[in-house]
């Protein structure tokens, strides 16, 4: 019955969060076992978490980069490295999207913010805007793989999983997909005899391998002086950054700092420094002070405007998560999780094949709900059935982000698609079929990561 009133009010239009809560208030008011204050209880108990006190603060930071001109720096950066490739801006656009995840955290931003300055050079280069929304809308799935990670957040408070161990699970994974990217692109230059888009220019793409060595060694060299010569963790990281923004005015670079984003999240969680929820309010703090003091490109009413925007995007997420919170513990209540779990443990008793299933229920249910509604509702049911089969629920964390992260690129309600249809002035119809050629390395990267776990599990058995 709970499940066919929430069925009913979804395709009423009724929003999925409403859905949730309002079905679950007309069963107990139906069936009189509990009083109706237990919905409110309920909802409240679900959002009262301190994991989840990350989500406002990680779509601030996301917020704040996306509005502080930090997406040019990006494709300044992605241009001198690979633009001169066969095919170049479509290498940018991946590399790019790789740089801009470890900052934003969600496709969405992604997509709205890079993907703006990317489909305009590629249409102003020649690129049909078929192939130039394509590459932005795969590449632009990179968000929630590669950490910090807004979707790995949420599950993690869900499955009661490590937030920490979820996001460097999404390394390998995410340098997976973008290699994965950039052959289909490299495939389509090729096929259409494209040449590169702008002159090699050796002082800019060794000024470019430089930023990333640099990227690269500075938490090496941290690690080193912590652990060998025995300095002092807070100072050592301390002292590091004072060189690190040195070295970023002596030498003009152009993104080690923004990259510098997902370095100092991980590298702080995994050594300890702070949990991921302290992590969320250090990448906020990084990012005001690259903004509005070091590049001073935000002013105090822009701040302003990007902290109501957080408020009501955070308000929107939280409460789909009390609303799931209800719905998923009167689906626990009145049986249906078990009775589901029943049921495929009837059917199968291979992790394999439970997978399989799993995928197409998420791909589809992808294409309906927004990922943070999808994970709350899919969590309670598919997370039990993992653990009897033993399933490592970080390795199942990563594959539900993946596929609705890839649902987020099909109509009816895929928020990606719409938003790169409205960027590059496109119809849906056009948007939908310039898409599809790129669901093909996107679901062989599914395909991969589901059956060879260790491709996801390697870093975090390293560190957790």
């Amino acid at each position: 019955m709970l499940k066919l009133l929430f069925l009913l009010l979804m395709t009423g239009g009724v929003p999925v969060a409403v859905a949730m809560a309002g079905s679950s208030l007309i069963y107990i008011l139906i069936t009189g076992n509990l009083p109706a204050f237990a919905v409110v209880h309920r909802m409240v108990s679900g959002v009262d978490s301190f994991p989840l006190l990350a989500v406002p603060f990680f779509i601030f930071a996301g917020n704040l980069m996306n509005n502080a001109g930090i997406t040019n720096r990006i494709y300044a950066f992605a241009l001198a490295l690979v633009g001169w490739f066969k095919g170049g801006l479509g290498h940018v656009n991946v590399v790019g999207s790789v740089v801009f995840a470890g900052m934003s955290g969600t496709a969405i931003a992604d997509a709205a913010g890079l993907g703006t300055i990317e489909i305009k050079a590629m249409k102003d280069h020649g690129y049909s805007s078929e192939f130039a929304v394509g590459v932005t809308a795969a590449s632009a799935t990179l968000g929630p793989i590669i950490p910090p990670s807004l979707p790995f957040v949420i599950y993690g408070m869900m499955a009661n999983v490590s937030v920490g161990a979820l996001f460097l699970a999404g390394i390998l994974p995410g340098i997976i997909m973008a290699l994965l990217m950039m052959f289909t692109v490299a495939f389509f230059a090729h096929r259409h005899g494209w040449g590169s888009d702008v002159r090699f220019d050796r002082v800019r793409f060794f000024k470019a391998i430089l930023e990333s060595v640099v990227v690269a060694a500075w938490p090496l060299g941290i690690w080193l002086m912590i652990t060998q010569a025995g300095t002092h963790p807070q100072w050592t990281v301390a002292t590091g950054l004072a060189i690190l923004f040195i070295c970023d005015r002596l030498f003009r670079f152009q993104a080690v700092l923004p990259i510098m984003t997902p370095v100092l999240l991980i590298g702080g969680m995994t050594t300890g420094l702070f949990t991921p929820t302290e992590g969320a309010i250090a990448a906020c703090v990084w990012a005001i002070v690259l903004g509005l003091v070091w590049y001073r490109t935000l002013s105090l009413r822009a701040l302003l405007k990007i902290s109501l925007d957080t408020v009501e995007t955070t308000a929107t997420v939280l409460f789909i998560v009390a609303a799931a919170s209800i719905f998923g513990w009167m689906l626990t209540a009145t049986g249906v999780t078990a009775a589901i779990s029943s049921w495929v443990l009837e059917f199968t008793k291979e992790p394999w094949v439970f997978l399989l299933l799993a995928n197409i229920l998420m791909l589809f249910v992808g294409c309906f709900l927004e990922p943070t509604a999808a994970i709350t509702i899919l969590v309670p049911i598919l997370v039990p059935i993992c653990q009897q089969l033993g399933i490592d629920l970080v390795h199942f964390g990563l594959i539900m982000v993946l596929n609705l992260m890839i649902g987020l690129l099909h109509p009816p309600m895929g928020m990606v698609l719409f938003v790169l249809a409205r960027v590059a002035q496109l119809s849906v119809e056009r948007t939908t079929m310039a898409i599809l050629p790129w669901l093909f390395p996107l679901l062989f990267s599914l395909a991969v990561l589901t059956y060879v776990p260790q491709l996801v599990l390697w870093l975090p058995k390293k560190f957790y």
